[in-house]
């Protein structure tokens, strides 16, 4: 069964709660995919904006390109910006990430101008300089790891056939891109995952942590902007333990490396 277990996506979220971007390889650092939510959308107390709340940010179409992100909006007319990926004011702020609060840098005031006017609400743009370490949660952690902007871990593992079960089970199918993982795989049967601990994906070791507990956000359409009830209602009816629902599993880099698509992935 091993054997037929391949990496066939590669997705990452450069700024949190935006649309993602397939990669056919990626660098894979401690603290997540390199460039994965790395910068974010904070208000003026600094608390981060999301998708959750507003909607539209599945709007907002983010490019890498050679030396700079290209934003551009399918919500109102605005020239594209380009952020430079290794720029960033020196004036830092405290943001906050659920339960975490940690030092970012400003990017610039044009673009938090540009992303306000877009979104319709008044916000700035932050990066994470390699200086903040936000701790994975100590019950997780293997080797004391840092964590991005992301909700809690650095990667996220969920199957092809696993979507597959529930589409079968919903009256539309739904896109992988509802559930923002890092690592989409092919072979093995549904939810496959949910019993791996320690795995190799070409030539890195991951150790798979615990599993996602899903919110409202996989119930927006990613190419609308557009909230339903599904497909939460359907994956609550048989993926519910302790009152949360759950779909695909958080995971650790043990080290870093490269990961392509195509790679195997073996259970170690």
């Amino acid at each position: 069964m091993d054997a037929a277990l391949r990496v066939q996506d590669i997705f990452i979220y450069p700024i949190k709660s935006m649309k993602g971007i397939r990669l056919e390889s990626a660098k894979v650092l401690e603290r997540g995919f390199q460039y994965d939510r790395r910068w974010m959308l904070v208000d003026r107390a600094g608390v981060f904006i999301t998708q959750r709340i507003h909607h539209q940010m599945a709007l907002i179409q983010v490019e890498l390109q050679d030396n700079h992100l290209l934003a551009s909006s399918e919500i109102k007319q605005a020239n594209p910006i380009q952020i430079p990926l290794d720029f960033k004011l020196e004036s830092q702020i405290e943001v906050e990430v659920w339960d975490d609060r940690m030092l970012a840098n400003l990017v610039d005031p044009s673009f938090d101008q540009w992303f306000s006017e877009v979104l319709g609400i008044d916000c700035q743009l932050v990066v994470m300089p390699e200086s903040t370490q936000r701790k994975v949660s100590p019950k997780y952690a293997v080797n004391g790891e840092s964590v991005s902007f992301a909700d809690g871990m650095p990667y996220l593992i969920i199957g092809q056939e696993s979507l597959n079960h529930l589409n079968s089970k919903l009256t539309q199918e739904v896109a992988m891109n509802r559930f923002r993982p890092n690592i989409v795989f092919s072979g093995g049967i549904s939810f496959v995952e949910d019993s791996w601990k320690n795995i190799k994906i070409g030539n890195v070791d991951f150790c798979v942590v615990k599993p996602c507990a899903r919110c409202v956000l996989i119930t927006v359409d990613q190419e609308t902007g557009e909230k339903s009830k599904e497909p939460l209602n359907t994956l609550a009816s048989y993926r519910t333990l302790n009152n949360k629902v759950y779909f695909g599993q958080n995971a650790l880099a043990l080290h870093e490396g490269v990961l392509r698509v195509g790679d195997s992935i073996r259970l170690i």
